[in-house]
């Protein structure tokens, strides 16, 4: 499933020899991400595409004179679809050359170095987990070893994750987004612009009946009893600073009517909403183990086979699951700028 990545602003800046390119804020899940020069993505498609050559989503033509401002509005409009499209193959998302380039960028935006440092990761209890890393660090290797210090097994990985949460008054704590595998939790936080920002330890998973796989690792019952007594409230987020709006279709009686939710919590929810389908699909599958059907998880597809017809199970698949994504549409504001 796609990425929310967006490219709502773009900057005008000048070279040390006077040359004039475009700077792109690039935004993840309403959070800054980094900001990247289209010469810097080009070389990275190149890259990519040596290695996985014509499965690679289309990347918008180099122009050798000045972009009119239409010209300019098209191509941030493709980057952006090209940075969502490039993320859903799972073999692109564990690639070094996609990881590598992802890394670079987020630190180099934030003017941060590769060193040692401690991060602290807080526990749904509000206790802190102080682990050393390193700044480069990914999400998914900060989960690794705050895992290991509270004896969480590696097994059960793919049901946690880091979140950024907000700790707000009273005790109350907000979540304001999902660190996804590839961002690093180190410039994520410090590159957040909510006061009493944290890096956090929450289960990841919409299904309580995968609360059973979880029942023979006390540390993961533990994590799972302290969430559960957690109630997480929708404290003032600052992404974007505006409502975005969240559109999905439910099943009503063969009828798909479509629902729209207008909130700053947007991307999380249309999180929270594709990993329902996904679980769902992964059900679906382990049910019915004759056909074959694609199901994302962990970051990898598993193909599974299904013993039902097409028409009986397209329900479950993304354009017809239950409970049915379709896109997050957000309108921000942008800033006009002739390109080279």
């Amino acid at each position: 499933m796609k990425m929310h990545f967006c490219i709502p602003v773009s900057q005008q800046r000048l070279d040390p020899l006077g040359g004039r390119y475009v700077l792109y804020s690039v935004y993840l899940d309403g959070y800054l991400f980094c900001r990247v020069r289209y010469s810097q993505l080009r070389r990275w498609n190149e890259q990519l595409r040596r290695v996985f050559g014509n499965c690679l989503p289309p990347f918008p033509p180099k122009y050798y004179l000045a972009m009119t401002t239409s010209m300019a509005d098209e191509r941030r409009d493709q980057l952006e679809q090209y940075l969502q499209n490039v993320t859903v193959d799972p073999n692109m998302l564990r690639s070094d050359i996609f990881i590598d380039f992802l890394k670079f960028v987020q630190l180099d935006t934030f003017s941060i170095t590769t060193k040692t440092a401690s991060l602290d990761i807080f526990l749904p209890d509000g206790r802190n987990i102080p682990v050393e890393i390193l700044t480069s660090d990914t999400a998914e290797r900060v989960l690794e070893v705050v895992s290991h210090r509270i004896g969480l097994s590696q097994e059960l990985l793919g049901y946690f994750s880091l979140f950024l949460i907000r700790f707000c008054k009273e005790g109350k704590q907000s979540v304001m987004k999902k660190l996804v595998d590839f961002e690093l939790p180190y410039v994520s936080l410090r590159s957040a612009e909510a006061e009493n920002c944290r890096v956090g330890l929450r289960k990841w998973y919409m299904d309580p009946s995968l609360d059973s796989v979880l029942m023979d690792c006390p540390a993961a019952l533990q994590l799972i009893y302290m969430q559960g007594t957690l109630l997480d409230t929708d404290g003032p987020q600052r992404t974007l600073n505006q409502n975005l709006e969240l559109r999905f279709q439910f099943s009503e009686e063969n009828h798909w009517p479509w629902f729209v939710i207008y909130t700053k919590q947007a991307f999380l929810l249309s999180s929270c909403l594709k990993k329902m389908i996904s679980e769902k699909m992964v059900k679906l599958a382990a049910e019915n183990p004759e056909m074959q059907i694609e199901v994302p998880e962990q970051g990898n597809r598993k193909k599974h086979r299904v013993q039902q017809s097409q028409k009986d199970v397209s329900r479950f698949l993304p354009r017809k699951s239950k409970i049915e994504m379709a896109n997050v549409d957000c309108v921000f504001g942008t800033i006009e700028e002739e390109d080279l």
